[in-house]
């Protein structure tokens, strides 16, 4: 993969129903940059039927994250896809301090690195209604059963929420008040990857 120069690479932090997505596809019209969403991933081969569907079926629907090596095998696929991309948006990935370090590592061997971490802060009653709002629509079981929604949000801070010290360390993290309207959010958001750009970020 050859990369662009001054490519700009983006993870979308925070827990379930804080509103990542949302906020990574607005950016990626934006900006040109392509979106790379683990769920849908996981989501397309589950509706495809594929033997990593059915694995990952089981694993969502418990609450749990897909094994790390599943989850980076397919990350590494689609960045390849997208060579000449502008910039990535990750968003669901990484989850654990293990597949940030392999991100890093594959990234530094294209001569990039993860340039900001936006972590989208929300209240964890918040959280579970809105996924519970979600699940009229979404058909996931994972979305309509309050038990297992609090199993994800308990994975989520025993497995994932450390990152943000792995990321504040490295100067990346930037934290946003996920309460705000859509609208604010993204144009604070936008604001720094402007800055980014610029070479005026961290």
């Amino acid at each position: 993969m050859k990369v662009k120069p001054n490519m700009i690479n983006i993870v979308m932090f925070g827990p379930p129903g804080a509103g990542k997505g949302t906020q990574a596809r607005l950016l990626g019209k934006r900006f040109g940059y392509v979106y790379i969403a683990t769920g849908d991933m996981f989501r397309e081969h589950i509706k495809n039927q594929t033997a990593l569907g059915k694995l990952a079926q089981q694993y969502i629907d418990n609450g749990d994250l897909v094994p790390d090596e599943v989850t980076i095998d397919m990350i590494r696929e689609e960045i390849k896809k997208a060579p000449q991309a502008e910039g990535y948006i990750f968003d669901g990935f990484p989850r654990t301090i293990v597949q940030a370090r392999v991100l890093d590592d594959f990234l530094q061997s294209k001569n990039a690195r993860v340039n900001a971490v936006f972590a989208l802060e929300v209240p964890e009653a918040v959280l579970i209604e809105r996924i519970l709002n979600r699940g009229k629509t979404s058909g996931r079981k994972d979305d309509a059963n309050v038990e297992t929604i609090k199993v994800r949000l308990e994975k989520y801070k025993t497995n994932t929420e450390p990152l943000k010290n792995y990321y504040r360390e490295k100067g990346v993290l930037y934290e946003i008040d996920g309460l705000q309207p859509i609208e604010e959010i993204h144009e604070e958001i936008s604001r720094i990857i402007e800055q980014l750009k610029n070479g005026n970020g961290r």
